[in-house]
């Protein structure tokens, strides 16, 4: 099977560095592509057929960390290494949390940079090879997993009753619960199947990009515009368009989304004319929208229009019946290093059955792919286990975490409080500079305070420092 050459991206706001990155990748065969910062690059992430994102950490206008989890919200499957001079262990271990593949050190090393690119050249070839070996075993459509819950064998029956339509799905849920997941497999049982399904999250993209990523513009229709774009309606077109996250979108980007829906047909930025364009539309986000409607956040007319068919996906404590066969399933997926995971010691089953799982499905796959790293031997054990699950587990969650177990978890917990006050103290108790420091986003750093605090690992006298 022949692939072509790796689509790479350089997201650095130093010049001299996204060039110098550009050149060895450049000249190694590979094509690539240049963002000078977070806002650029994800409006050149979120058209999608990037493979590989090498960015920067740290950006006047944002952080990598934040660009990635974005990325991976809105479902692209884009490979990030992060590209830092900032090297500490807290900033790598977050963007490794976060879902990056790997990390380098400026001054980049070429012979470094491209092992990692080869790296990467050869999973996409094994995962290639395995989508389509899985295609012409199951097709397309095959169901990934059976769920067990009343709840979502719903779910499942309401997709397959409106996937052979072309009837708008609106998809509500918490993060995490897998609507993206469930807006592909709507396509993909769908007549569109042979055709292109965009994902694009709507918080992802600048609010001055929004009209030129959804309808495409013409060459010279604005400062930048060096040439004609298609946008996102006319990529999609004869398929599906998911527009994850819609609850973001302004108001006058909504009108002009609604129009394009009725009339079948969208006016590139600079253009004169308007095109005709066949897609279906799959909308999913996390927010109350007819709360928003009532508010004057969301139109109500598009509401409409949307919610024609409302699929609901509940969160994943709604449904423990589903756990444990999602736990042994997401494990037989997951290959480390060559090697299998045959499962858990019973106390760290234990622990993922007790906790709550805020995050959903996505915190759950994020934790065992975790574990999975850390694991020594072929099955995930407590030590595995992320520390503050444990106190978050409730009495389930305790049980396990006593005797030597609890008091190492007790002891990280404690180290893990201490860098982040540490930090706060460094910056004369500036969250948000802290949160850049330590490499988290902001609210990151607003749940691990919040958390310390009912812990008891808070300071006594802490005087809540300034934003």
């Amino acid at each position: 099977m022949t692939l072509r050459p790796l689509n790479v991206l350089v997201i650095d706001d130093e010049a001299a560095v996204r060039q110098i990155t550009a050149d060895i990748v450049r000249a190694a065969g590979y094509t690539v592509d240049t963002a000078s910062g977070a806002a650029e690059g994800a409006a050149k992430l979120v058209r999608g057929g990037v493979d590989v994102a090498l960015c920067d950490i740290r950006m006047p206008d944002g952080d990598g960390i934040t660009l990635l989890r974005n990325c991976r919200d809105s479902g692209l499957d884009t490979v990030f290494v992060m590209v830092t001079a900032f090297g500490s262990m807290e900033t790598a271990v977050e963007a490794l949390r976060a879902g990056a593949h790997d990390f380098v050190a400026k001054p980049v090393n070429r012979e470094e940079l491209l092992h990692r690119l080869q790296q990467i050249e050869s999973m996409r070839g094994l995962r290639e090879e395995n989508r389509v070996l899985r295609k012409s075993v199951g097709g397309a459509g095959a169901m990934r997993f059976m769920f067990d819950s009343p709840a979502m064998r719903d779910v499942e029956r309401l997709a397959g009753k409106v996937a052979p339509t072309d009837s708008t799905v609106l998809v509500t849920g918490e993060s995490g619960t897998g609507k993206g997941v469930l807006a592909r497999s709507i396509h993909e049982r769908s007549l569109r199947a042979a055709k292109p399904f965009i994902a694009v999250n709507c918080g992802a993209i600048p609010e001055t990009l929004l009209e030129s990523e959804f309808f495409g513009h013409t060459k010279g229709a604005f400062t930048g515009a060096d040439r004609s774009r298609k946008g996102l309606f006319l990529e999609a077109d004869g398929g599906s368009l998911f527009l994850d996250e819609i609850g973001e979108l302004p108001l006058h980007m909504q009108a002009k989304l609604l129009h394009a829906i009725d009339e079948k047909s969208v006016r590139p930025v600079g253009s004169e004319s308007a095109r005709r364009v066949d897609v279906r539309i799959i909308a999913a986000t996390n927010r109350d929208l007819p709360a928003m409607v009532a508010d004057g956040r969301f139109r109500e007319d598009l509401y409409f229009r949307m919610s024609m068919f409302r699929i609901h996906v509940p969160p994943l404590r709604e449904r423990p019946q589903d756990l444990r066969d999602l736990i042994t399933h997401l494990l037989e997926n997951a290959q480390v290093g060559g090697r299998r995971l045959t499962g858990l010691d019973p106390a760290a089953e234990e622990l993922l059955l007790a906790y709550a799982w805020p995050g959903n499905v996505r915190e759950l796959e994020n934790v065992l792919n975790r574990a999975s790293i850390l694991a020594d031997g072929d099955r995930i054990t407590l030590a595995d286990i992320p520390a503050e699950l444990s106190s978050r587990a409730g009495g389930g969650g305790m049980s396990v975490a006593s005797g030597v177990a609890g008091d190492l978890r007790a002891e990280l917990r404690r180290f893990e409080a201490g860098i982040v006050y540490r930090a706060l103290d460094a910056v004369a108790g500036d969250r948000r500079q802290a949160a850049q420091r330590l490499g988290i986003g902001l609210s990151s750093l607003y749940r691990k305070l919040e958390e310390f605090e009912r812990e008891g690992l808070g300071r006594e006298g802490d005087s809540r420092p300034k934003e």
